[in-house]
């Protein structure tokens, strides 16, 4: 009877279902009250009545000797449970979920001995747990999300089979009870959201324990030094704590696999000991205050992925756990120039890499080419002049990101594996490297690079999806020139400095028409805009590129829509200029794209501002212009005869007219 939301009310006598296994009220949010006499339901063993209106349940609820599943999920108006529920002697599994109205859980709760699975996740006025919780011994799992429990009773700790206890964003839970230790069976430990100062000692005790979670425990200030008890540990989260160190106790969690850190505003520094946890994988630790690694640092031989980016923008003081934020932000600002540690580069299994912001300065360690498997490279944000010419032994380097590296003046020459490379806001930097061996680049940005005169190589990049060369005006004859047929074939997105857009483009597609034997393979949208530099908004050097430019299809045909367009695409304008100069956006929709399969004959496509207002102060839509890409209008893939007259070689044409 699933789903029945007009049921109010459900027959008195259910003697004739002697035979009934599943029990389906879910979703009968009419119905108010289950039968009084519940004894003819001797065969019932799953009982769901999620989503129902039921007030109390009939205290006849102890007749289902068999059973073993009880739902009552979202029951908004249950506030209590009848003493007789713990006759259920077959339970197995309780599910209280989203109850918001329940107020206690009775303490005869503790007669389910069989019980495996108890959660209360949302009961938000429950207070308290019965001491008779310790009597569930065959419990495994036990979630309190979301409750309001002020404290565990210390008969928690007889839960010998328990494996997974959950009291995540319990937030008037400040303290956990010594006994926790006892919980000989607990794998995962959920402790995310609670405003808990301290970890008891005895948490070294759990043996078996796997996977510690304590995120965004915002009162967390440190660990004690048992955690490296904790041999079998592979998970430790404590994103968004204001711990200060790890003890060095850390080093002997031989089987930690991930570390999180991100967001701990006030952890300074990493132990020495941190180099014996040679099973670590992922170090997280984005945000942090940490201003130099210890040298064993590089003897973390498993490590893949280290994130230890810091914040980059501005922002207004917080007060974190009773310590200002203004002293860790100036605490930030103050931090010395870092230079890695020499072992760094013996992380030989590292695969991505985020140093941004780290105010790193004058030279990168040489022996980059140490880090044979780095696949991505995030050193944004930081003070540097050069980087290695080793860079080009790192052969499986895909993503290589240097934002606002305002002191960069030269790249080396790059590995050949290169797919993406942003040096977006690099003021400082006057040249590249040929680029005309990186067969698979996808992605190149040189955003406000206003000292690069040329990008040698540009006319051979087969691969380009996206290029971006904003308020690059020095350089701006020479990429008009390198825009060839070959490196525009696969071009999605591409943006520089210009006021003119095709002739053979149109301001609009009035009424969209199919051809006969021609499907319509895309559609390509050009805009010119600008960007008055003296008016100004808060989030410009947060954001990736203009989003106030968007693309519509409307279907006057189908008056439903009333006047609404069908379908709205923001284009992917990548890159903030700094200059009010005007800039060219070109952005290609494939007909794989909603924007290409969704038209119908006599469809509208506008190019306008957003409205009512732009995000971005002084942004101006000068011109734009759209053209449709049908059948045979294109190239062949990989097809290099120049003869063709394609829409990709008119574009390259129409760029070296410019």
């Amino acid at each position: 009877m699933k789903g029945c939301s007009s049921l109010e009310e459900f027959p008195s006598d259910v003697s004739g279902l002697k035979n009934l296994e599943n029990f389906i009220l879910h979703g009968c949010s009419k119905l108010k009250a289950l039968p009084e006499n519940l004894s003819g339901l001797k065969s019932v063993r799953e009982l769901d009545i999620d989503r129902t209106a039921i007030v109390n349940l009939p205290d006849s609820i102890f007749h289902l000797k068999k059973l073993e599943r009880f739902s009552l999920k979202n029951c908004k108006s249950l506030k209590r449970l009848p003493p007789t529920i713990g006759k259920l002697s077959s339970l197995l599994e309780l599910y209280l979920d989203g109850s918001s109205a329940l107020e206690e859980v009775p303490d005869s709760v503790g007669n389910l001995t069989e019980l495996e699975k108890l959660s209360l996740r949302g009961c938000g006025l429950v207070t308290s747990i019965p001491d008779s919780i310790g009597k569930l011994q065959s419990l495994i799992e036990l979630f309190l999300n979301n409750t309001s429990i002020k404290e565990l009773p210390a008969s928690v700790g007889s839960l010998s089979h328990l494996k997974v206890f959950s009291v995540e964003r319990c937030r008037c839970l400040c303290k956990l009870p010594d006994s926790i230790g006892e919980l000989a069976s607990l794998k995962l430990l959920w402790l995310v959201g609670t405003p808990i100062t301290e970890l008891p000692d005895q948490i070294g005790a759990l043996n078996a324990l796997e996977k510690l979670e304590l995120g965004n425990c915002e009162k967390l200030r440190s660990l004690p030094n048992s955690i490296g008890n904790l041999l079998n540990l592979t998970t430790l989260s404590l994103d968004g704590t204001i711990i200060i160190e790890l003890p060095q106790s850390i080093g002997m969690l031989e089987r930690l696999d991930i570390l999180k850190l991100n967001n701990c505003k006030c952890l300074r520094r990493l132990p020495s000991s941190i180099g014996r946890v040679t099973s670590l994988r992922y170090c997280l630790m984005k945000g942090t205050i940490v201003a130099e690694l210890p040298e064993e640092f590089g003897m973390l031989s498993s490590l893949r992925i280290l994130n230890m980016a810091k914040g980059s923008h501005p922002k207004q003081p917080q007060n974190i756990g009773g310590i200002s934020e203004a002293d860790d932000l100036a605490a930030q600002d103050n931090l010395k120039p870092v230079v890695l540690p020499t072992s760094f580069s013996n992380l030989s299994l590292l695969e991505d890499l985020d140093l941004s912001a780290w105010k790193l300065s004058g030279k990168i360690p040489d022996d980059f080419e140490n880090l044979t498997s780095l696949q991505n490279l995030n050193l944004s944000h930081n003070n540097f002049c050069s980087l290695p010419s080793s860079l080009r032994g790192v052969s499986l380097l895909k993503k290589l990101t240097l934002n606002h590296c305002k002191q960069l003046k030269f790249l080396p020459t790059l590995p050949l594996s290169l797919v993406y490379l942003t040096v977006a806001n690099c003021t400082a930097l006057e040249s590249v490297p040929d680029l005309s061996k990186l067969e698979s680049l996808q992605d190149l940005d040189l955003t406000n690079c206003k000292k690069v005169t040329d990008i040698p190589g540009l006319e051979s990049l087969k691969s380009l999806r996206r290029f971006y060369t904003i308020g690059c005006n020095a350089c701006s004859t020479a990429v008009k020139k390198g825009l060839t047929k070959v490196s525009l074939r696969h071009i999605r997105f591409l943006g520089i400095p210009g006021n003119q857009i095709p002739d053979w483009f149109v301001p609009e597609i009035p009424s969209f028409s199919t051809q006969k034997n021609r499907d319509l393979k895309g559609v390509i949208v050009a805009v010119v805009v600008s960007l008055d530099q003296q008016q100004q908004d808060d989030f410009r050097d947060k954001v990736p590129g203009l989003v106030d430019i968007q693309v519509k299809i409307f279907r006057p045909n189908e008056p439903a829509y009333n006047d609404k367009p069908i379908h709205s695409t923001v284009l992917d304008l990548r890159g903030i200029p700094d200059t009010d100069e005007d800039h060219l956006y070109l952005c290609r929709f494939h007909d794989y794209n909603p924007f290409v399969w969704i038209l119908k004959d006599g469809d509208k496509i506008q190019v306008t501002m957003r409205s009512p207002r732009p995000l971005f102060n002084g942004l101006e839509l000068k011109k734009y212009g759209i053209y449709l890409v049908y059948e045979n209008d294109d190239d062949i893939e990989d097809d290099d005869v120049e003869s063709q007259e394609s829409v990709t070689e008119r574009l390259s044409k129409f760029f070296r007219s410019l």
